[in-house]
């Protein structure tokens, strides 16, 4: 499964495993890092059972997509400070206080947030077409991810006789959706696409991004 020249979605996968075996199992890279090899593996499924109409747009999305994970936070190949969006997952990873649910819906918050828009737009340029023509392929791996949060969910939250200590994370993370951060990623990612052009305003408008994506982060992952 070919992607952009010099990755594939093969190539992403072994550095999530690799990346998974370094780390140790409650860190908080890791609990989001299984979380997002489940969805790769399971969006390399679909794309083998022709479940994609498009699999070179569906497979250079999903590389794009991995890759700006994979650079914020493998310090293997990371050789400048992380998006701000990723710094609180990176910054509270080891901290006793923040649940694993915390930790998995954080990196989710902050890879959708961001790290898609982005790669809608560096799909864009490696195609030669506009995100109008990548929206089936977002929208598919959109529909996967919102399943298997679901799933995250249920693993992860406690169960119900913990339901009282449970409480303050309830409503927490009760208040972020990842259907909602879709819906708005989608918006900047054709904003930023429509500003391509305005590369000073295109900068702004994604170090803006960043960081408010990062200041919801923070907020997910308060200590409880």
């Amino acid at each position: 499964m070919a992607g952009p020249p010099g990755a594939n979605v093969d190539d992403v996968l072994a550095r999530m495993r690799a990346l998974d075996a370094t780390l140790p199992a409650h860190d908080g890279v890791a609990v989001f890092n299984r979380v997002y090899l489940a969805v790769t593996q399971e969006v390399a499924r679909r794309i083998d059972r022709g479940r994609f109409p498009d699999p070179r747009a569906a497979i250079t999305l999903d590389v794009r997509f991995a890759q700006r994970y994979l650079d914020a936070v493998d310090p293997v190949t990371s050789d400048r400070r992380a998006p701000a969006c990723w710094r609180p997952l990176l910054q509270f990873r080891r901290h006793p206080g923040v649940r694993p649910l915390q930790f998995a819906l954080a990196g989710v918050n902050a890879h959708i947030g961001h790290d898609l828009a982005l790669a809608v737009v560096d799909a864009c340029h490696s195609l030669g077409c506009e995100p109008a023509e990548l929206e089936d392929e977002f929208d598919r791996v959109g529909d996967l991810l919102v399943s298997l949060e679901e799933r995250v969910r249920e693993d992860l939250m406690p169960g119900p006789d913990l339901l009282q200590i449970a409480d303050p994370l309830t409503h927490l993370l009760g208040s972020w959706s990842l259907e909602r951060a879709r819906d708005a990623t989608w918006t900047a990612a054709r904003a930023l696409w429509a500003l391509r052009r305005l590369p000073d305003v295109a900068q702004e408008f994604t170090e803006r991004l960043d960081t408010a994506v990062g200041f919801a982060g923070r907020m997910m992952l308060t200590p409880l």
